[in-house]
């Protein structure tokens, strides 16, 4: 195998096509351990080295390696990385060159951190670049991942793919960063790496989680706070709060991995003033998968009167930003487990009825306290629940419909809410959506956002329509999207009654091609 050079009007670019047969390069040999770890897609920019295995003529192509999706440009790929991440649990792998590709990949990274993805980015520093003589490129992303390196030479680059998905597996998810020298990848080798062994998350103290159990056992008031980090913990977890009556609390993150609509749950309110009011009154909290961070400026402060439960698989979290009374460092699905068999003869059913009749009266009261355009939002989104498909996905950027959908638009399944609650980018929901897209084909997903997130979007939507994607794209406050439509080949619909609306959304779903469809805010028909 050898390494071309190639280039174009975007830059330098890379190929590594495949020689005898009897060797394989660095590249090739990247990509097939890719494969070993279990990534089935790679999400490219057409400025990248394309690693063997890349989309390519069929016999230049890497069978033993992941599919290759050549995304519209590194921000692009980068986001698309972290929607099959957001969407499926599995690591998202962005290839990027080195540079001003990296740059690119920044806002994903900050995201993925913050949201605890597990993604991959590579990139490929150029051959002969100075790079390795002065500056560390993996300097630029160290704060925004879980580390960043250089491979220095051929040995390196199996140990830190190594290094990274022992992390991804055993570890709260963030995003890794790896820089392979285009020169190293050109090397070669006489056969292929192997994969080390699966590294588990630690189980939890099994000797903490009877007093757990007897401290919700003794709850008037116990709450739990559910965060994305236990999304695994969904079965389980669905039997504990059966069993001790524990009005759940989730992140906008949370959402799903307990219905929505379950009647204790208050689902992605943890930010507002009305559910930090009846967690202060708690005497039992249960923190699960969640950092507790605070969202916003304007957020009221976490207050907790109650004793303190902490479950987290990162030592360092269990006492921040609230001491814990009780600490239980490990995964939380192990630990629901063996906390829903400790609980199996409680008797809760007074709990339960309290926290089911003060669910109800909060929700209302969250419904009730929207300001006016944000309750026209919740009429739409209830059309939206109420028309796709109950297995739908949901991409969405920062926007008030975005915020009002965090609380009222039902999902009823882990991982169906897509959107970024810690570090919203404004643009991003679409190649999210692509990513997604192409990670879970037959799954139905549609994207909420604003005018300005579509403008930062149009190169993705472009993609989207290469590639066959059915995608309703709702866009609020927006009016005449026909010019925008034309520039990415979509389809655009401005409906002007709730029928015509429910006609373009169903249309939507089956196009192959994404539907721009423009909700302006004075929009009747949708309140």
């Amino acid at each position: 195998m050898i390494c071309l050079r190639t280039h174009s009007a975007a830059g330098d670019s890379f190929a590594l096509l495949k020689g005898d047969g009897m060797s394989m390069t660095c590249g090739e040999a990247t990509m097939r351990l890719l494969a070993d770890y279990g990534v089935t897609t790679v999400f490219g920019a057409s400025e990248t080295c394309a690693l063997d295995g890349a989309q390519g003529p069929a016999e230049r192509k890497n069978a033993g390696g992941p599919r290759y999706s050549q995304g519209a440009d590194a921000r692009g790929a980068a986001f698309m990385a972290s929607g099959l991440a957001r969407a499926s649990g599995a690591v998202g792998v962005a290839l990027v060159q080195d540079g001003p590709g990296v740059a690119e990949a920044v806002p994903a990274l900050a995201q993925g951190y913050a949201d605890s993805l597990p993604m991959l980015l590579i990139s490929v520093i150029p051959a002969g670049a100075p790079c390795l003589d002065g500056a560390d490129p993996a300097r630029l992303t160290a704060a925004m991942t879980a580390f960043s390196a250089t491979a220095r030479n051929i040995a390196d680059i199996p140990q830190l793919l190594s290094r990274a998905f022992s992390h991804f597996s055993s570890q709260r998810p963030r995003p890794v960063h790896i820089a392979l020298p285009a020169d190293l990848l050109a090397e070669l080798l006489p056969e292929a790496w192997q994969p080390t062994r699966r590294v588990d998350r630690a189980e939890a103290a099994a000797g903490k989680l009877p007093t757990a159990a007897a401290m919700l056992k003794e709850a008037a008031r116990p709450v739990i706070i559910l965060g994305g980090g236990a999304v695994e913990a969904a079965g389980d977890l669905q039997k504990v709060i059966q069993r001790c009556g524990a009005v759940v609390i989730s992140t906008p993150a949370g959402k799903g991995i307990i219905p929505d609509d379950h009647p204790l749950h208050l689902a992605g309110a943890l930010g507002t003033a009305q559910a930090r009011d009846y967690l202060s009154g708690a005497d039992v909290v249960l923190a699960l998968g969640t950092e507790l961070a605070t969202t916003g400026a304007k957020q009221k402060p976490l207050t907790l009167n109650g004793d303190l439960i902490r479950i987290d698989l990162d030592p360092g979290a269990i006492h921040s930003p609230c001491p814990a009374a009780l600490g239980i460092i490990g995964d939380a699905a192990a630990a629901m487990a063996d906390l829903a068999a400790f609980l199996a003869d409680h008797d809760c059913r007074r709990v339960t009825g309290e926290g089911a009749a003060a669910v109800a009266e909060l929700r209302a009261a969250l419904r009730a306290d929207l300001p006016a355009p944000q309750q026209g939002h919740l009429a739409l989104l209830d059309m939206v629940r109420d028309l796709a498909p109950e297995q739908t996905l949901f991409a969405g950027d920062p926007s008030a419909l975005v915020e009002a959908g965090a609380l009222g638009l039902a999902v009823r399944k882990p991982r169906q809410w897509l959107a970024s609650p810690q570090h919203p980018v404004l643009g991003s929901a679409v190649p999210v959506a692509v990513g997604t897209g192409l990670g879970k084909p037959k799954t139905p997903i549609v994207v909420l956002t604003t005018l300005a997130g579509l403008r930062r979007a149009v190169p993705d939507l472009t993609l989207a329509r290469e590639l066959g994607l059915s995608l309703p794209v709702i866009v609020s406050g927006a009016g005449d999207l026909s010019a925008l439509a034309a520039a990415c080949g979509a389809e655009d619909q401005v409906p002007t009654t709730r029928a015509e609306f429910e006609t373009a959304f169903k249309t939507a779903l089956t196009a192959e091609h994404p539907v721009l469809i423009a909700v302006p805010e004075e929009a009747g028909w949708s309140k």
